[in-house]
C-alpha cells in the first residue's frame, strides 16, 4: 500500500502528527527505530518516508536510533524512494559542528564556537573566550538539553571537576564552547518551515532556561517544557514574523534537502541576529497556536504537505536500485 511513514524513536512526539493525518484521512505507518534489523538486499515498500529521528534520543534510553535510522536512510535513498527530511538532514540534526559549518557556508551567522574533547581542552578553549560569561553544551543535543551558562572561567572548572560533568558528558564526547550573546531581552526567536516555506515564528522565554523543546508532551519529562497555563506563555506564536534572515533560512534548507524545521536565533543588543540551531525534528506548542490563532497548525501543515508528496509518489515512476 502507498502511505505515508513516520521514522521516529518517540511516540509521544507523535500523537498530534497521528490526528493530523486522520483528520486529512491519510495513509500512514510508523517506524519504531530503536533497534532491530534492516534487510539491505530487499527493496522498500512504496511510499513517503518522513524522518522525525531526534538527536536526543540518548536520553530516552535509544542510544543507537540515530545509527539505525541512517542505515534505513541510506537504504531508502538508494533505492528512490521519497524521503522527506534524509539522510543529510539526520546528519545536521545530530552534529551542531555540521549545522554551524552548513548555516555559515549559507551566509548566515553563528556565534564563535570552538569544540574540545577532554576536561583539559574545554578549559583551554574558555580561557581563549576570556573571563567569560560563556556557554557550554554538546554537540549532539536534543531540546536544549545540557546547554549551561556559566560566568566565570571557575564556574566553568567547577563543573568540569564535579560529577555532574560525567553525567552530563556529550553523548559523542565534545563539548561546544560557545560566546554567550547578551540580548536587549530575554528571549529567542524560533522560525518554523514545511514544505522548505515559512510557517510562523515562535518566540521563546529564555528567562528559567534553555530546555525549549516546544512539544505538548514534553510537560512529563521536561520542567521547562511550557504545557501547562504557567508555563506555555514562555512560547508566543508570531503568525506575521517577517525578516530578510527567512530568505536565507529557506536557501539554506534547499542546500541541504531539508523540507521540515524549526530554526533558532538570538539578536544581540545592536540588532545583530546569530543562528545557533537547526531542528530537523521540530514538534510544536498546540496551546500557543491556539492563543495566536494561526489559520494552520504545524501539525496540520506537515500532515498537508506529506499528502500532497504522497499523492505526487502514487502517479511517479518508481526508480529502481542500480543492478
Amino acid at each position: 500500500m502507498n502511505q505515508i511513514y513516520v521514522l521516529h524513536e518517540n511516540s509521544t512526539w507523535v500523537v498530534p502528527l497521528r490526528a493530523a493525518f486522520e483528520a486529512a484521512d491519510l495513509p500512514y505507518a510508523e517506524w519504531f527505530l530503536d533497534q532491530g534489523t534492516l534487510a539491505f538486499d530487499r527493496p522498500p515498500p512504496e511510499g513517503v518516508f518522513y524522518n522525525r529521528m531526534s538527536a536526543s534520543s540518548h536520553t530516552r534510553g535509544h542510544r543507537f536510533a540515530p545509527e539505525l535510522t541512517h542505515g534505513v536512510l541510506n537504504w531508502l535513498e538508494s533505492h528512490g524512494r521519497r524521503v522527506v527530511n534524509g539522510s543529510r538532514a539526520l546528519y545536521l540534526e545530530i552534529s551542531k559542528l555540521a549545522q554551524y559549518a552548513a548555516l555559515q557556508k549559507a551566509g548566515i551567522k553563528t556565534p564563535r564556537t570552538v569544540a574540545a574533547v577532554g576536561r583539559a581542552h574545554v578549559l583551554a578553549a574558555a580561557r581563549e573566550f576570556g573571563p567569560g560569561p560563556y556557554i557550554l553544551k554538546p554537540n549532539r543535543g536534543g531540546k536544549g538539553l545540557g546547554v549551561q551558562l556559566f560566568q566565570s572561567l571557575a564556574a566553568i572548572e567547577a563543573f568540569l571537576n564535579s560529577p555532574k560533568a560525567i553525567d552530563e558528558a556529550p553523548i559523542d564526547g565534545i563539548w561546544l564552547i560557545q560566546e554567550y550573546i547578551r540580548s536587549a531581552a530575554p528571549y529567542i526567536t524560533r522560525c518554523e518551515f514545511v514544505g522548505g516555506r515559512f510557517l510562523y515564528a515562535v518566540r521563546v522565554d529564555t528567562s528559567d532556561g534553555f530546555e525549549l523543546c516546544p512539544a505538548d508532551e514534553c510537560a512529563a519529562e521536561d520542567a521547562f517544557c511550557p504545557v501547562d497555563a504557567p508555563k506555555a506563555s514562555r512560547f508566543t506564536v508570531l503568525p506575521d514574523f517577517s525578516h530578510p534572515i527567512l530568505d536565507r533560512y529557506a536557501g539554506f534548507l534547499a542546500a541541504n534537502d531539508i523540507e521540515i524545521a524549526g530554526i533558532e536565533f538570538i539578536a544581540d543588543q545592536a540588532g545583530d541576529i546569530f543562528t545557533y540551531d537547526v531542528n530537523t525534528n521540530t514538534n510544536y506548542n498546540a496551546e500557543a497556536e491556539s492563543l495566536a490563532a494561526v489559520p494552520l497548525t504545524g501539525m496540520r501543515a506537515i500532515a498537508r504537505y506529506l499528502g500532497g508528496e504522497l499523492a505526487k509518489a502514487a502517479t511517479a515512476p518508481t526508480i529502481a536500485a542500480a543492478e
